[in-house]
C-alpha cells in the first residue's frame, strides 16, 4: 500500500553549518568521506565525519552556495559537537566553521513538489537563492532538500506532515545519524558506500584506513535493512535474533510512525543474523521486526 507522499514540510530536526573561505571544500575534502574538492555547483554530497576508528561521528548532506561557501546539512542534535570538533582540524586552513542553522530555512519536498520530478539523488539546481538537492526516493516517490536563506518565502505547495517527511528518510534507507548512535557505526555498516557515501578513490581524511580495510578484505559483518516494528522502538536500542537472546546481533538507526500503523525503521544487523532467524528489539518483552526490501542495490551487488 502507498500512501500521499506529497508535499513539502518544515525540517525542524535538522542544522547547518556553514564553511566559508577560500580553503573550505579543500578542508572538508580532508574531514570528509566524500570528494569536496571535485564538488561542482550542480551537485551534493553525502558524507560522514568519522573518528580515527573509522567511527561515524556525524553525516551530512553538503553543497557549495557559492566557490567559497560550503553548506552542511546535519542532524540538529549533533551540531553543536560536531561543530566544535570539526573547528579544532581548521588550523591554519582558510576556512571558517559557524552554525548558521538561524540563517536557512529547510523543507523537504515529496512527490509533485519536487521541482523537475525524479532526479539522480545528490544532484543541486539553484532556484533563485533557494539550493534543491535531490535526494533518494521513498515508498516510490521523488523527495528534495530545499534550502534557502530564512528570510525568503516558503516553497509552494501543499502541506507535509514532518513526520511523513520522517517516515520517508527512514523508507529511503539513507540513515541520519543522531546522538544515541554516534560512534556506533563505519559507515558501510550503514550502506553509506552503496548510496553515495563513501568516496574510495580520493585522498586520506581521519579513519579512512578502517574504512578501505572493511571495504576491501572482506572484514565487513553489518548491513543497514529497513524494518517494521509492531510497536515503537528507541534509537540505539539493540536487536536481538530470537534463537540467540544473550547477544545482540544490531542496533536500532532511526525509528519513524508508519501511516499504516506501526513503526518502520533502519537497523544496522549482522548480515548472518538478517538471512536467518527471527529479530525482535530488546531482549525481554521483545518488539517483533519483520526486514523489508531496500530500495537500492548494495555495492557488492552492482
Amino acid at each position: 500500500m502507498t500512501y500521499p507522499l506529497n508535499g513539502i514540510a518544515p525540517l525542524s530536526h535538522l542544522g547547518v553549518i556553514r564553511v566559508e573561505g577560500e580553503d573550505a571544500a579543500k578542508f572538508l575534502h580532508g574531514q570528509l568521506t566524500q570528494d569536496f574538492a571535485l564538488l561542482g555547483m550542480d551537485q551534493a554530497r553525502l558524507a560522514a565525519f568519522l573518528s580515527a576508528k573509522g567511527r561515524m561521528q556525524a553525516s551530512f548532506i553538503g553543497f557549495k552556495r557559492s566557490a567559497t561557501e560550503v553548506l552542511l546539512v546535519c542532524s540538529r542534535d549533533l551540531l553543536p559537537p560536531t561543530l566544535k570538533r570539526l573547528s579544532m582540524f581548521v588550523l591554519r586552513a582558510k576556512a571558517k566553521l559557524t552554525d548558521a542553522t538561524n540563517d536557512f530555512a529547510l523543507y523537504g519536498l515529496a512527490g509533485d513538489a519536487v521541482p523537475g520530478g525524479s532526479q539522480p539523488a545528490w544532484t543541486k539546481a539553484d532556484t533563485g537563492s533557494a539550493s534543491v538537492v535531490h535526494l533518494y526516493p521513498a515508498d516510490g516517490q521523488p523527495r528534495a532538500l530545499w534550502v534557502a536563506p530564512a528570510s525568503d518565502p516558503a516553497p509552494a505547495g501543499p502541506v507535509l506532515d514532518e513526520a511523513l517527511w520522517r517516515w520517508s528518510e527512514v523508507k529511503s534507507g539513507v540513515a541520519t545519524l543522531t546522538t544515541p548512535v554516534v560512534e556506533a557505526f563505519v559507515p558501510q555498516m550503514l550502506n553509506y558506500e552503496s548510496v553515495g557515501g563513501v568516496n574510495f578513490k580520493k585522498g586520506c581524511y581521519p579513519g579512512q584506513e578502517v574504512v578501505a580495510r572493511s571495504q576491501f578484505r572482506g572484514t565487513l559483518k553489518r548491513r543497514a535493512y529497513i524494518a517494521h516494528a509492531v510497536a515503537e522502538v528507541a534509537v540505539g536500542a539493540e536487536v536481538f535474533n530470537t534463537a540467540d537472546l544473550e547477544q545482540p546481533c544490531g542496533t536500532v538507526v532511526q525509528v519513524a510512525p508508519a501511516p499504516g500503523g506501526g513503526f518502520d525503521t533502519i537497523v544496522s544487523l549482522q548480515i548472518s543474523a538478517a538471512q536467518a532467524g527471527s529479530l525482535q528489539v530488546g531482549a525481554a518483552d521483545g518488539v517483533a521486526l519483520s526486514l523489508q526490501p531496500l530500495p537500492y542495490p548494495l555495492l557488492e551487488d552492482i
